[in-house]
């Protein structure tokens, strides 16, 4: 948990859903800039939201400037439900950015998310989408190319890989990526779980979200 997390609770469809928020400090907070859903990695294999790669996504955010919000997928920690092969873990962050954004409204909304969680986002995103309320914008971390059925995503999306994944293999991900033409920044020597270089996400994820602006 990083330190200025505050837990609570929503309500989702198979019941309790355990949550995290963290707001800005000092003048960032005064004036947040946006709201940040960070998603985690699959629930089955140890996934949850103080997954290492999920809380640096959520540190990255916060100095952004964002209101950032996470929560366990059915089955982890204190969320109630079993996994749902992504279906009801959608419909779950579907509850968390109507929550958010209704507690904040008029900010814009930044999907995040790191292996299983790039496979939500992506999929909330066509959602929003389909209502006319699509999110700002995506950043993905280990985007779960070749082991979920990824759909498109926007141009502007932010992807991040490591070279040496042996879960989602680099190659998988370019095939994903080269028909929507969106380029890929590779982390020389990092693993699927980013031993030692998480902080090249926290900095990438800002100097790129920055740039494009």
């Amino acid at each position: 948990m990083n330190k200025q997390s505050k837990k609570f609770y929503l309500t989702g469809h198979a019941g309790k859903m355990e949550c995290l928020l963290d707001e800005p400090e000092g003048p960032l907070g005064s004036s947040p800039r946006g709201i940040a859903l960070v998603a985690h990695p699959h629930p089955l294999y140890g996934g949850t939201m103080e997954n290492k790669v999920a809380q640096t996504l959520a540190r990255a955010f916060v100095g952004m400037g964002y209101i950032t919000a996470r929560f366990n997928f059915r089955g982890v920690g204190e969320s109630e439900g079993t996994y749902d092969d992504g279906r009801g873990e959608v419909d779950d962050m579907q509850i968390m950015f109507d929550h958010m954004t209704q507690s904040y409204p008029g900010l814009p909304v930044a999907l995040t998310g790191f292996s299983f969680g790039t496979f939500v986002q992506a999929q909330l995103q066509q959602r929003l989408e389909a209502q006319g309320r699509p999110a700002e914008r995506l950043a993905l971390v280990g985007t779960a190319a070749g082991k979920w059925p990824m759909p498109p995503v926007p141009a502007d999306t932010i992807l991040i890989h490591g070279e040496l994944d042996d879960t989602i293999t680099l190659q998988q991900v370019f095939d994903w990526a080269r028909p929507l033409d969106i380029p890929v920044t590779v982390i020389p020597g990092a693993d699927h779980f980013f031993h030692r270089k998480l902080v090249h996400i926290k900095n990438l994820v800002a100097q790129m979200w920055r740039r494009d602006i």
